[in-house]
């Protein structure tokens, strides 16, 4: 696994159609297409895709995310930089978690400034701004990767929501 498949993997929830085609999802993500063909290939291997590459197997990835990211795709907060927020400090975990401390992917347009949080790769920042729900799907996933116990199972809980698992 590569951080990309997971962001890939959130891209073809957030847009939930199966008839997705790689050239549109790698230009809206901003991956080259022979690296989404690359993930898809992975994350068939891994079992986190169905044989056919287009259909998530939500109940692996929830699974994946929710006990394995942080050992796999660590982060430990870092300077304080200006950016969009993330994790806690974005929809939807914002509404109900106040924290002083706020997390941001670094990025030169944002309008908040808080500790950087690493991106799962360079065109997180753009792609979540292009979609509101790969957004979320992102800082959710960036709350299991770096939040405290509460943020965490906030952040699962919101996810099983995402996904439509019980």
């Amino acid at each position: 696994m590569k951080p990309q498949d997971i962001v890939l993997l959130l891209k073809i929830i957030s847009i939930d159609d199966n008839l997705w085609n790689q050239s549109s999802v790698a230009a809206e993500l901003g991956i080259s297409q022979a690296e989404i063909s690359e993930s898809v290939a992975r994350s068939k291997n891994s079992g986190l895709l169905d044989a056919k590459g287009k259909i998530v197997m939500k109940h692996a990835l929830a699974e994946f995310l929710q006990y394995g990211i942080r050992y796999v795709f660590p982060q430990k907060p870092g300077a304080v930089v200006r950016g969009i927020p993330t994790a806690h400090s974005a929809s939807p975990l914002n509404a109900e978690i106040e924290s002083n401390e706020k997390y941001v992917w670094a990025y030169a347009k944002g309008k908040a400034r808080g500790q950087s949080i690493e991106p799962l790769y360079l065109s997180v920042p753009e792609a979540a701004l292009k979609d509101e729900k790969l957004y979320e799907l992102l800082a959710i996933t960036d709350a299991i990767r770096v939040g405290r116990s509460r943020e965490k199972e906030m952040a699962v809980e919101y996810l099983k929501k995402y996904l439509n698992i019980a």
